[in-house]
């Protein structure tokens, strides 16, 4: 299955790095919830560290990928200076 809704010909190549980069971001997302789930139930004290390391890490990957889309696709640095790192309600 493609990760294109639209011909690949027609799109630029920052069309296509975005694609990459979002799919990119989702599978690290993905990731830390499959090692979180991991973490959550492993009993052996050292598979466990080892585990909520790997999930660290695809976090420090998934963050690597978003600071590269906030700087290359608009909308992203805007409204990530809007939401991140502010007290009190999320949603508005």
């Amino acid at each position: 299955m493609s990760d294109y809704h639209e011909p690949t010909k027609d799109l630029s190549q920052k069309a296509r790095s975005l694609t990459r980069a979002l799919n990119s971001f989702k599978e690290e997302i993905e990731a830390v919830d499959w090692y979180n789930q991991r973490v959550e139930l492993e009993k052996d004290k050292a598979l466990k560290k080892i585990l909520n390391h790997n999930m660290l890490e695809e976090i420090e990957h998934a963050c690597m990928t978003l600071e590269w889309l906030r700087r290359n696709m608009d909308g992203w640095d805007e409204q990530l200076k809007e939401i991140l790192f502010k007290e009190g309600e999320i949603a508005h």
